[in-house]
């Protein structure tokens, strides 16, 4: 992990093969997402009122702030600020609230995708290659089993209690916040509250993964990568900073993704609150980070 730029838990592997893989249905993985999908779609508007959307709309900005941006992403993948254990255990159990995968599971999905876009040529899953409909079928539905992978080390990460809990019962976590919002709201609550909040970070983060791999302004051009990020601007908000991928993948280590003027960053504004709590340091941004050789800017801004 001395390495901002690296790949921080995938070890390289003589032999590993990001190209030669089969994908496969994955049914717990099929049936989570489809569910979640299906409630929102159907029950969603037979449940709809102003306090639901509300807490919809609460709930979500608040699972893809804390949990998904700075928590998953920032802090337990890229390591780009420090901050109290306890802290980033809180975090990070916001992070299983998207209802994406549990802790384990978002660090090998994310740097076995980091890992492959580096290669001159990747399986078409790990680059969202895809037409959409394909491509959301096989993110959302399947999962790739490459012939020779690489390995990984997730070092004291994989050695936490509590995330070998978190990993363990991500899926189980629904049911107390079911509970509590059954009882402040009833059926409406749970619907928008758990169902709506996970179809909208889930399918999201699929989404915006496939925009942002296929068109779109940049900035950067990674040189030795096959694969090349894309900026996707209209959801730079409501990501908290993530669509600017185009920036991240420039500089993956650092913990400000939106770079420029108009680009939000709403992840960024709130490690930046943290360290003025005394609550996170060591922040990594471009301006201290190392250079890569192979990062060439586009245009000039």
């Amino acid at each position: 992990m001395n390495d901002p730029h690296a790949v921080n838990h995938l070890v390289e592997t003589p032999g590993a093969d990001p190209v030669r893989g089969t994908v496969r249905w994955a049914p717990v993985q099929s049936l989570w997402n489809g569910s979640m999908a299906a409630a929102t779609l159907i029950l969603g508007p037979l449940t709809f009122s102003p306090a639901a959307l509300a807490l919809f709309l609460g709930t979500t900005g608040a699972t893809l702030l804390l949990g998904h941006s700075v928590g998953y992403h920032r802090r337990l993948i890229h390591n780009s600020f420090g901050c109290p254990l306890w802290l980033e255990r809180v975090l990070v159990w916001f992070g299983a609230q998207a209802g994406l995968s549990g802790p384990f599971a978002i660090i090998r999905t994310h740097d076995l995708r980091d890992w492959a876009q580096r290669r001159a040529d990747c399986h078409p899953y790990l680059s969202h290659a895809n037409h959409w409909a394909k491509d959301a079928w096989w993110q959302l539905h399947c999962r790739l089993e490459l012939d020779s992978p690489p390995r990984f080390d997730l070092g004291r990460i994989g050695r936490d209690r509590f995330y070998r809990f978190l990993e363990a019962s991500w899926m189980v976590q629904q049911l107390p916040i079911a509970a509590l919002l059954f009882w402040a709201g009833g059926w409406s609550f749970v619907v928008w509250g758990v169902c709506a909040r996970m179809f909208a970070c889930v399918h999201g983060h699929w989404l915006v993964g496939h925009l942002a791999h296929n068109r779109g302004p940049q900035s950067w051009i990674v040189a030795d990568a096959g694969v090349q990020a894309h900026d996707v601007p209209w959801a730079g908000l409501i990501t908290m900073g993530e669509a600017w991928h185009n920036n991240h993948h420039a500089f993956p280590g650092s913990a400000k993704i939106g770079l420029y003027p108009g680009q939000s960053d709403l992840g960024f504004v709130l490690i930046r609150l943290l360290e003025r709590l005394g609550l996170a340091w060591d922040i990594r941004t471009p301006g201290t980070l190392p250079a890569r050789a192979s990062l060439h800017a586009v245009e000039a801004r």
